[in-house]
């Protein structure tokens, strides 16, 4: 649960730092298009670590 709190805290950071970079105009494309790899990446190991803590359930 601890690790995927941190997961969620760290995405929401590199959602903020790509909106301030884009915002400022001036950002390296470069560097935005790694930040969002990164958060995509993160949003999938957020994703696998949910599916983890629910059981499924057959209907």
């Amino acid at each position: 649960m601890r690790r995927l709190e941190l997961l969620r805290v760290e995405h929401r950071d590199l959602d903020s730092a790509i909106a301030a970079l884009v915002d400022a105009g001036g950002g390296d494309q470069m560097q935005i298009a790694r930040l969002k790899k990164r958060k995509l990446r993160l949003r999938d190991e957020i994703s696998t670590l949910e599916d983890a803590l629910v059981p499924d359930i057959i209907a």
